[in-house]
């Protein structure tokens, strides 16, 4: 949700902007900016609604500017229009600004400054911003940064750049991802890794209330102490990204969805990958180890997350309790906070997060820590929010995932929390020869994933009959139950075509008053302890007329005697079934909304990373 780029260095700052943004795309906006300096002047200014790939021939500016920022915007607070785009400015247009989250009391910082005398251009809270720093600027920007920011109240990742001083930038951040990257002689300021890794992988993440000054050569970052709201100079690591550029590009994919959904195998055996302790029957979790006794206590479990990383945790509630004993609740992060919940005194939370970054699950992980509890995060991002927040964690290790509808990011969610059913079980009253029955199918996933994604063919046959209905129902239950929820999730996402997941036996509750011809319903149904429900089900929906997909274990001939289509998937322990179940849907969606038209990897009115609440 919302981009930033910001260059300060030796080389011409407009192009290496605009590839920055460029690879910020699949976070989603619906217009974008760039402000460039060159000595005291303005270099190159422009805002656009739209598409950066319409506006190509920006790229070509005669710009020579070293000193730049720019942003794509996702509109949040007012319409989509140029005015509102960033970068936003001060009435003398001293002050350059990108800005990324939300200021909750913009209304009334903007009264006041109107009353002062300050003209506003734009509906949106970031100009405040602008118009605070202008308030405050006497010959020091960032100290009239600091100053305007002790005066917000919200979340922002920014970058500040001023052509009073042309070789300076000022960047700073609060409960909004904004990293640095370094190198020999040139710093990026970005919201996100994939902006930067065409210059460098060597990067250091802000933190809460640190500010970053740049220049040309050199950079300082302070914290300020919110006791005493004194600043310090902060002593920052610097990072690797672990991922490469070729991982970054659809390496001949026409889409990142296809490629993404193609690389679930590799996601799975990166996921397991020296963390199966055959000999114990057991998995090694390194990010456990320090809160190995506490977890041995834990009482019950709450498992957050928001979209499809929540579908995640409704799976992960099922294998929690089924074997490792543990009573689990899910909820969802925007949810949580507003509830009165009640934990027992030993109980811990599970949050689960692509980035990182989401803020709904963010501010659940801190409300629980308020409260003293045990915190754990699942994600992909090494040094996000939440990464850091947790009191341990373990990493998906999925590598980037660009595409806005997640696909691999949540087969590596589901196969994190297996490893973490079967330590926490064999913590508690777990077999042996349980935990080694679970680690030895786990092992096999890589190549029972792959087997699925070999019928692709079938499925692209399959969704061409089906590629005139408007409507599509999916069933599923016990654990996947969840997984028809993200099959669903997934064909409204990237095909806008309608579609719901409900529990099988819930269909006579009121689903079945909307099943006929012309809605055609999705049955995962694979050879499992509620198999047999699930037949009665998909009789209802044949009784109705209604079609069917069936969603079933290899070998499994009978099905064919009662369904219109089936797709098969191998055999494996009920409680992976999730994992190889998934792969034909997130298929489905794919070759549905490809023969449609759609914009796959940024479908509309969505964004990559939901990073306000």
């Amino acid at each position: 949700m919302c981009g930033i780029v910001g260059y300060i260095g030796k080389n011409p700052a407009l192009p290496i902007l605009f590839s920055g943004l460029e690879r910020l795309e699949y976070r989603g906006y619906d217009s974008f900016g760039f402000c460039v300096l060159n000595n005291n002047k303005i270099d190159f200014l422009c805002k656009e609604k739209g598409k950066i790939s319409d506006h190509c021939h920006l790229r070509d500016s005669k710009s020579v500017g070293t000193v730049g920022i720019a942003h794509t915007r996702w509109a949040t607070t007012g319409l989509v229009t140029k005015e509102n785009a960033h970068p936003h400015c001060d009435c003398k247009e001293e002050i350059f600004i990108v800005h990324n989250g939300i200021i909750e009391n913009y209304k009334i910082l903007k009264e006041n400054l109107v009353k002062e005398g300050h003209k506003f251009i734009s509906e949106t809270d970031t100009e405040v911003l602008a118009h605070l720093i202008e308030k405050y600027f006497e010959g020091n920007l960032e100290q009239a940064v600091k100053l305007a920011l002790r005066e917000v109240r919200g979340t922002y990742g920014i970058a500040v750049v001023s052509p009073k001083y042309p070789n300076k930038m000022v960047a700073a951040r609060m409960s909004s991802p904004l990293l640095i990257g370094v190198n020999s002689d040139e710093f990026i300021v970005a919201s996100d890794p994939s902006a930067i890794i065409t210059r460098t992988r060597q990067i250091i993440h802000l933190d809460d209330d640190e500010i970053a000054v740049l220049t040309p050569d050199n950079f300082v970052i302070s914290k300020q102490e919110r006791e005493s709201s004194s600043w310090s100079v902060r002593t920052k690591k610097i990072e690797t990204i672990e991922w490469n550029l070729e991982e970054a590009e659809k390496s001949g994919y026409k889409h990142f969805m296809m490629k993404e959904i193609m690389q679930e195998p590799s996601t799975i055996e990166d996921a397991i990958r020296g963390r199966l302790y055959f000999e114990g029957g057991n998995v090694k979790l390194g990010g456990f180890e320090n809160v190995e006794d506490r977890l041995r206590d834990v009482s019950s479990l709450v498992l957050i997350g928001c979209g499809t990383a929540n579908y995640a945790c409704k799976v992960g509630e099922y294998m929690l309790e089924e074997y490792a004993g543990i009573p689990t609740e899910t909820d969802i992060g925007s949810e949580f906070r507003y509830r009165k919940s009640l934990f027992s005194k030993n109980a811990a939370g599970i949050f689960v997060s692509q980035s990182g970054e989401t803020a709904d699950t963010l501010a659940a992980l801190r409300e629980m820590k308020e409260k003293g509890l045990l915190t754990l995060g699942v994600t992909n991002v090494v040094g996000s929010n939440q990464a850091r927040e947790t009191d341990a964690g373990v990493y998906t290790r999925s590598g980037p995932e660009i595409a806005v509808a997640s696909t691999k990011a949540f087969i590596g969610q589901l196969t994190t929390l297996a490893l973490i059913t079967v330590y926490l079980g064999r913590q508690r009253e777990m077999a042996l020869v349980m935990g080694n029955r679970i680690i030895d199918e786990i092992s096999k996933l890589p190549e029972l994933a792959q087997e699925v994604l070999d019928t692709k063919e079938d499925i692209k046959r399959i969704v061409g009959k089906y590629i005139d209905y408007k409507d599509f129902w999916y069933i599923g239950r016990k654990y996947n139950y969840p997984i028809a929820l993200e099959g669903a999730l997934k064909l409204k996402e990237v095909s806008y075509v309608h579609a719901e997941g409900t529990a099988g036996g819930e269909l006579k509750h009121g689903p079945l008053a909307l099943i006929d011809e012309n809605c055609p319903t999705i049955a995962i149904c694979p050879s499992d302890s509620v198999y047999e429900k699930m037949i009665s089900n998909i009789e209802e929906i044949k009784a109705r007329n209604g079609k069917v997909i069936a969603i079933a274990t290899k070998g499994n001939e009978d099905i064919k005697k009662i369904v219109d289509d089936v797709i098969y998937i191998p055999k494996t322990l009920e409680m992976l079934t999730p994992i190889l179940s998934v792969i034909p849907l997130h298929l489905f969606s794919y070759y549905f909304a490809d023969a449609l038209g759609k914009d796959i990897d940024k479908p509309k009115n969505l964004a990559k990373s939901v990073t306000v609440e």
